[in-house]
């Protein structure tokens, strides 16, 4: 049915969420011979047993049950939440130097010790939302520490960046710091002042010491995913005249995927290359984070045009992305709407985070709304 009421849109998403998403990652993920979770399960659920286990993966999985039993509070999210975080902390977690390592084989040994920001970012991130549920001092002092080793060493590229900042405002929730909050401010800045485009609203994507750019493709999923985690940084911050600047920014970049980054079917496309040619396919997490990117539009300029905007995207991921037969949404469809069967459900990039995230917000705004 196409989706015609903000009720039906809710009622769309909650359904998702909690009958799809997260049942399957609860049912179906866990490793029961090697302990864990299992590295790699592909889209007909046959599994990969002597894959490796990636952090990220692991700390994504974390943070998206630690963020489910925050918005409700079912006994088996926080269980998933512990059982991720034990897992985490005996595999992953340098007890000597501190940090996360990068990589684990299937058994949990470590086959990558690399400290990467990246890593170290969606380390924070899952510790503090895993402390706010938890309130064990243990967790947050982990996170600070991983805060405090991350401020020695920084590279420029947008992602890393991007991730860093969600990191650090979900960690200023839960530890209001003067130094964490300069910090912050400071990425918001770095953010307005060079990674974003001034005259076409997309992001830069690569730096080099001196922030001149060093590419010219466009990822349309990080744009509209970075329009509302600006606003989510700035508005912690409590700073009126911040948030609206990067509400007016974040409005702008919108506007600039809605324009030449999707498709006729409502899905969004991949990214443009550096030769300006369009890669049509559409990732699931670009999907996620367009709806979520719309809804944050319209609460900001109450233009139902964003709204109606986002209904339709989210119609193209009922129609398109939610695996009815096997569950989970598939990884990525091409121009046509048919889905990539080979690409795997589960994998070091392909975790419940940016959907099961995307949900969570959506059923928080739209509450808001529809009150």
């Amino acid at each position: 049915m196409e989706i015609k009421t903000v009720e039906q849109f809710y009622q769309c998403v909650e359904e998702d969420l909690f009958n799809n998403i997260s049942s399957f990652w609860l049912t179906k993920t866990r490793d029961n011979e090697k302990g864990g979770f299992l590295g790699r399960i592909m889209n007909d659920l046959s599994i990969d047993r002597d894959a490796n286990k990636s952090l990220i993966l692991n700390v994504r999985i974390l943070w998206t049950f630690s963020r489910l039993y925050s918005f409700r509070e079912k006994t088996e999210y926080m269980n998933m939440a512990r059982f991720a975080y034990n897992y985490i902390k005996k595999y992953f977690y340098d007890e000597k130097y501190g940090g996360m390592f990068w990589m684990a084989d299937c058994n949990g040994n470590t086959i990558n010790d690399k400290k990467k920001i990246y890593g170290q970012a969606f380390s924070i991130y899952a510790l503090s939302a895993f402390y706010a549920i938890s309130n064990e001092q243990q967790i947050l002092d982990e996170a600070i520490d991983i805060f405090n080793l991350v401020e020695k060493h920084e590279k420029k590229s947008m992602n890393t960046h991007l991730h860093l900042m969600e990191a650090l405002t979900s960690l200023y929730k839960v530890w209001p710091d003067k130094r964490l909050k300069q910090k912050l401010l400071d990425l918001i800045h770095v953010f307005k002042n060079y990674i974003v485009d001034q005259h076409t609203f997309h992001f830069k994507l690569f730096f080099d010491d001196a922030w001149c750019s060093k590419s010219q493709g466009v990822s349309f999923g990080h744009d509209i995913e970075g329009s509302w985690l600006l606003c989510e940084a700035a508005e912690v911050l409590n700073d009126e005249e911040l948030r609206k600047q990067i509400n007016s920014l974040a409005i702008n970049m919108v506007k600039a995927t809605i324009s030449e980054g999707i498709s006729d079917h409502y899905t969004i496309y991949s990214e443009r290359n550096g030769n300006g040619t369009i890669d049509s396919k559409s990732d699931w997490w670009q999907q996620a984070e367009m709806v979520v990117g719309l809804v944050n539009a319209f609460q900001i300029t109450k233009d139902k045009y964003f709204l109606n905007l986002a209904m339709k995207s989210w119609q193209a991921i009922e129609d398109y992305f939610i695996d009815r037969e096997y569950g989970e949404w598939f990884y990525a469809i091409n121009a046509k709407g048919y889905p990539d069967r080979t690409q795997y459900k589960v994998s070091e990039w392909k975790g419940p985070y940016h959907n099961g995230r995307a949900c969570v917000e959506l059923l928080i705004r739209l509450k808001h709304y529809l009150k």
